[in-house]
């Protein structure tokens, strides 16, 4: 899976010019939480992001009246106040590496641009989400098995051999680090197979079986606080 899959384009971009308020406004009527800021050649020259945007208000504590404070904001642009060294990720990038980058310099999101710096889209932390959603198959009904495997070749082949042959499907297959070195768990979502004889073929190729359980969407849970 790459960029291209999940980020959001046409992408919605302002110029330096753009009033503090109708950038604002954009945010607000399109729920973004952040916009790329384009010259008039429509290259990427910054980003603008709602929390920049509410910082750059002036506190309704001071001193000044409210006739001089909507002057102050109807003189403030864009310009004033985005970000311009933008970190920025290509359509062709793959998602997790995108993923990587944001994790790792706290971003919430990333231009998408091509070789000439015109944005192509935008790439949110929520598209990840929805991209980890996605390839875990957690729309899908089934079985979820979590295992303890040895880091080894062949570990995964010999388990996918033994659920085919048993007549289950596979929709669904992540890995990630174990509890000490030399080992990984495997998290894979069957189809097809009963709970006990998922077990049955774990046990039987010597895997440490974490966790097994029946899965479907997932209920939501809202709770509201009395007061």
């Amino acid at each position: 899976m790459l960029v291209r899959d999940k980020m959001s384009t046409p992408p919605v971009t302002i110029t330096p010019e753009t009033p503090f308020q109708d950038a604002l406004k954009l945010m607000r009527e399109q729920r973004f939480r952040r916009l790329p800021v384009v010259n008039r050649s429509g290259e990427l020259v910054g980003i603008v992001s709602e929390r920049d945007l509410l910082y750059a208000t002036p506190s309704p504590a001071n001193s000044l009246s409210v006739w001089e404070l909507q002057y102050l904001l109807t003189q403030l642009q864009v310009q004033n106040i985005m970000t311009k060294g933008v970190v920025t990720t290509t359509a062709d990038t793959p998602i997790e590496d995108a993923a990587e980058v944001m994790a790792g310099r706290k971003i919430g999101g990333m231009p998408v641009v091509d070789e000439n710096n015109f944005v192509q889209g935008v790439i949110t932390e929520t598209d990840i989400f929805n991209a980890f959603v996605e390839m875990l198959a957690v729309d899908k009904s089934g079985l979820r098995l979590t295992l303890e495997v040895p880091d080894r070749m062949g570990v995964l082949a010999d388990l996918a051999l033994a659920i085919a042959e048993a007549g289950g499907h596979v929709v669904s297959v992540g890995t990630y680090d174990g509890a000490a070195p030399g080992l990984r768990r495997l998290l894979v979502k069957v189809q097809g197979l009963s709970k006990g004889q998922l077990v049955e073929i774990s046990e039987r190729l010597g895997d440490h079986i974490i966790d097994a359980r029946e899965t479907g969407r997932p209920e939501v849970h809202i709770v509201n606080s009395a007061k």
